[in-house]
């Protein structure tokens, strides 16, 4: 009787080790299908589009669920990757990611960088750089950001020279030593350069501006060669730029397919370094 005891506990103790086992493997796996489940944030416009054509098809084939979440203002995209209500976000550049983070106590990181919308200038009265008039007017954005990105690229097109001792990410007019053509500028805020192309000779709109207001950056007179610190970064919580999802975003941005989206659907775009160069 003992013995026939021993074997029938035994047995019921097999039975509960496995179910137990059974448990702990279901929550391994539902664990891990969890883990690709995932939110990524973008402003709504082309970082927004880029999600949706260049990056997150690549995510769905490997095994990803991804919701696509899309802010309308500058400082949502970072709070809800901080308090962890997205994974990754696409909308911003390393200036102000670098910035963001510091003023609000967060620890962000950008895994890289991405082609970027860079500023056009527009015109309805010029369609090249020598037909820039003296005393031409030109409407550049009034936040210091975007200003010395306008001289920068006016200086690299010959149009004015500017204090070599200068920072080229804050440089001002007052910065301006030559101005051959007297170029006159008329600081106004960003958003509103779209509607200046009417008004001046010359309209220094922000890429992302650019785009939402329908225009092509291939029609403008001259386009930004973009300082690095300019191009926008696929950024993640620091403690996260190692996780698996980091490392297939990396993979996939660097992937010759990816940049095939970009060559067709992303005209204008000016690409990082590390993929001009490879």
């Amino acid at each position: 009787m003992k013995k026939y005891l021993l074997t029938f506990l035994t047995l019921a103790l097999a039975v509960v080790l496995a179910a137990c086992s059974g448990s702990d493997e279901k929550e391994k796996t539902s664990s891990t299908e969890e883990s690709k489940e995932i939110k990524l944030g973008a402003t709504a416009g082309p970082y927004s589009d880029m999600l949706k054509k260049a990056i997150i098809p690549q995510l769905e084939e490997k095994g990803y669920t991804v919701e696509l979440v899309e802010f309308s203002d500058y400082v949502q995209p970072n709070n809800a990757l901080d308090n962890g209500d997205i994974d990754a976000n696409l909308f911003q550049h390393t200036i102000y990611l670098e910035t963001f983070e510091e003023q609000n106590n967060m620890d962000l990181e950008a895994l890289l960088t991405v082609p970027t919308a860079p500023m056009g200038f527009f015109s309805e009265k010029f369609t090249s750089v020598e037909d820039i008039e003296e005393g031409a007017t030109v409407a550049i954005a009034n936040d210091p950001a975007n200003a010395a990105r306008t001289l920068i690229t006016l200086q690299g097109q010959g149009l004015i020279e500017i204090n070599p001792d200068a920072d080229e990410l804050t440089a001002s007019e007052k910065d301006v030593v030559t101005n051959n053509k007297n170029l006159v500028f008329q600081p106004v805020e960003a958003g509103s350069l779209p509607r200046q192309i009417e008004n001046a000779d010359l309209a220094a709109v922000p890429g992302n501006f650019a785009l939402a207001a329908g225009l092509n950056l291939m029609d403008a007179v001259f386009l930004e060669d973009m300082n690095e610190n300019y191009r926008n970064v696929v950024a993640v919580k620091s403690e996260n730029k190692d996780s698996q999802l980091a490392n297939d975003l990396i993979e996939i941005v660097e992937s010759a397919k990816y940049e095939e989206v970009i060559d067709s659907e992303f005209q204008g775009f000016s690409k990082p370094e590390w993929m001009a160069n490879r």
